[in-house]
């Protein structure tokens, strides 16, 4: 049972009345008597004003809030020598992992504070690769991006999507590639989806919402996804309806074209729920053709993701009786469950991903968090594990089922992605391109411990610091989670976090429940009725922070996006007194609004809706915009979010920051940084993530009195 009690006693500590007050003085945000009854509850939203992020109102508020802040930020000594340092960090090349398709490569490559990274193609390893797409022209400031692409099976043609401001909102394009120019397509209005070749190449598969009313392109929400066909050279209004449910306005569509171009596989998502169905047609003759749908897997039971296909045999990963995933053979002419074949069972790790590459399947597992590689053959006889350089995250291990090389990238906390090519006959694995350092990896160490939460289940953390790190009690240490929608947080590295390491910072990384670490288990003990288990497991890590000596309270920052944003806000609600400072980043604050926007209704199935009287008493209990006390001594605070952000929508950090403000009852401040023409996080420019990162290590810098250059 959700412990309502705990939280509203939590949250109302107050300082003695004495306390002095915050010396910021912030912008009168204008309080209105708005009041409606839910369930029976009286709820206060005198905010609700700052949702319409078009009004000049709420437009005056923002460039106030800046300003504010901006020149706090300034003000910081530090300030300019961390960016100057961030900047040195980031300016190494990034080589995406390369992909083939009909004989050429294509990989992204960075050389280092480019705005946006480039697409680059060769004939060979060999040859001197040549750019196919820079983004970097497309707009003046870098805020166009590249969102998704895909090559043709010929390897002619590239379908690729550019988003504006950071916004989910795409563009499709098609490319020749052998020219570099453009053709005349363009598909608009397409969000959450890719692009899947016809295996002639004659057009591809995406999905795409109606367009939305003028002034709802960043707000309205987003139902009855469609999925649909474009042909190549025609307009958009001729492109084919391929499947709908107006009978269910949640559905949402995926569709893939097999590797031998027989069927059409349409994932069937709703929502961010972990099960999803699967449906297929066959393509015989021409492509986008009307074909009957089959709805193979229709019950929502369970998690399936379509791995390959033999002819009329389906290769499938679940966790359909196997809570950390196994991956099963389905004939299509006999498709029911006890039919299935079980080619690779559960194991002790979380399966995370299959592919069928080089003639096998590659499974990649995570054990505590951190990868693990093996191989099987396409009965499902083990073939051995793939040597990985160490204890970190790997990811790639794409291609076709008749190539004999792979590719794919590994990096830990201190060390930048290197890729890989992995050669399917010899089984050994060597460098493609390793990135040059500017820090030295071997002065720093993770390790990773095990802590009990309140309930006495064991979370694992990874600890990133100096080695030899004393502990006693006074690093500055940042502490990071997420904790929902089955999301795994593992190793990897970040020029932000490498400098707030050299600055004599300690990392720590919770993977709490909700997350994916061990299987969809874990994910549901963080999720609905168990959410609060989360901010226990995050809160304890704190705890475990400060009692093994690593800081203490005057020295201990949060921070999270996102999910983690919303982790960020209750836990500060919850427990004030235990963080110095705290960075919630484009938070999930209004759990009682949160799906009236976008794309939020589809998070119901992962914290459940204030529609519904079960769930709503349990969301007004954790909810941070809800949940702030008048009079209470909070951490300082630094809210960012970016004003295109239409996946959780800007409105969510106006707001709480606004009730921040007013509730604040000690003397740290409560500022809010909101990014201009940036959205939830993708796509943005180089730049603005340099600029954005030398702000929030200042803000700590002057927090946490730490003795920086």
């Amino acid at each position: 049972m959700p412990r309502f009690s705990a939280l509203t006693l939590a949250a109302t500590m107050t300082l003695p009345a004495t306390a002095p007050a915050s010396p910021l003085t912030y912008p009168e945000t204008r309080r209105e008597d708005l009041r409606e009854t839910l369930h029976g509850v009286e709820v206060a939203d005198p905010y609700r004003w700052l949702e319409d992020d078009n009004a000049p109102e709420t437009e005056a508020w923002v460039e106030a809030q800046n300003a504010v802040t901006r020149a706090y930020l300034d003000a910081v000594p530090a300030r300019a020598g961390i960016e100057r340092r961030l900047t040195e960090l980031w300016d190494y090349e990034r080589i995406g992992t390369p992909y083939k398709v009909g004989g050429r490569y294509f990989f992204s490559r960075n050389t280092g504070l480019q705005n946006q990274s480039v697409l680059y193609t060769a004939g060979s390893l060999e040859a001197e690769p040549r750019v196919l797409l820079d983004p970097n022209t497309l707009s003046d400031d870098g805020t166009a991006a590249l969102s998704g692409y895909s090559v043709s099976e010929d390897g002619s043609l590239l379908a690729y999507a550019v988003s504006q401001s950071g916004s989910d909102w795409k563009e499709w394009r098609v490319r020749d590639v052998a020219t570099g120019e453009d053709r005349d397509d363009l598909v608009r209005w397409s969000k959450f989806s890719g692009a899947s070749w016809a295996a002639d190449g004659s057009g591809f598969y995406y999905s795409r919402y109606d367009a939305p009313e003028e002034g709802e392109e960043f707000s309205g929400a987003n139902y009855y996804q469609k999925l649909y066909f474009h042909r190549i050279g025609t307009p958009q209004g001729d492109d084919a309806l391929i499947y709908e449910r107006p009978d269910e306005k949640e559905w949402a569509f995926g569709g893939g074209a097999t590797e031998d171009g027989a069927f059409l596989i349409i994932d069937v998502w709703k929502g961010s729920a972990s099960e999803n169905a699967v449906f297929y047609q066959r393509i015989a003759g021409r492509a986008g053709a009307p074909a009957e749908t089959v709805p193979l897997l229709p019950d929502f039971d369970a998690k399936y993701d379509f791995v390959g296909n033999d002819g009329d045999t389906f290769f499938i990963k679940t966790d359909l009786g196997a809570p950390r995933g196994r991956l099963v053979a389905i004939d299509l002419s006999k498709p029911a469950r006890e039919h299935w074949r079980e080619l690779i069972p559960q194991s002790e790790e979380t399966l995370d991903g299959v592919s069928l590459v080089g003639g096998c399947f590659v499974a990649d597992y995570l054990k505590d968090a951190r990868t693990v590689v093996r191989r099987f053959a396409l009965d499902g006889a083990p073939q051995g594990e793939i040597e990985l350089p160490g204890i970190g995250s790997a990811g790639g291990f794409r291609g076709r089922r008749a190539d004999r090389e792979t590719f794919y990238s590994f990096t830990s906390y201190t060390r930048p992605p290197t890729i890989y090519r992995y050669d399917f006959d010899t089984g050994a694995s060597t460098v493609f391109r390793a990135p040059e350092l500017k820090f030295d990896p071997e002065a720093f160490e993770t390790r990773q411990v095990l802590y009990r939460s309140e309930d006495g289940t064991r979370v694992p953390m990874f600890i990133t610091a100096r080695k030899g790190v004393a502990l006693t009690g006074a690093n500055p240490t940042l502490l990071y989670g997420y904790g929902g929608f089955n999301i795994s947080l593992t190793p990897g590295y970040s020029s932000s976090v490498l400098a707030w390491l050299e600055m004599g910072g300690v990392y720590a990384v919770a993977n709490l429940r909700g997350g994916g670490e061990y299987g969809e288990g874990w994910h549901e003990a963080g999720m609905l009725e168990n959410k609060q288990n989360v901010f226990d497991d995050f809160i304890a890590a704190a705890e475990w922070l400060i009692s093994e000596g690593y800081t203490s309270r005057e020295k201990l920052a949060i921070a999270g996006g996102s999910n983690g944003g919303l982790l960020v806000g209750a836990c500060m609600t919850q427990r004030p007194e235990l963080y110095r400072a705290c960075l919630p980043a484009v938070g999930v604050m209004d759990m009682l609004r949160y799906h009236k926007f976008t794309i939020g209704w589809a998070w119901a199935s992962e914290y459940g809706s204030a529609d519904e009287a079960e769930h709503f008493p349990r969301l007004l209990g954790y909810s941070p915009y809800h949940n702030l006390k008048p009079g209470t001594a909070y951490p300082a605070t630094l809210v960012t979010t970016g004003d295109h952000d239409d996946r959780v929508v800007p409105a969510h950090s106006f707001k709480f920051a606004a009730a921040l403000q007013h509730a604040q009852g000690g003397p740290a401040p409560t500022l809010i940084r909101i990014e201009t023409k940036a959205g939830h996080g993708a796509g943005k420019p180089t730049d603005k993530l340099i600029a954005e990162a030398a702000d929030k290590w200042a803000f700590l810098v002057k927090e946490l009195g730490m003795e920086v250059e």
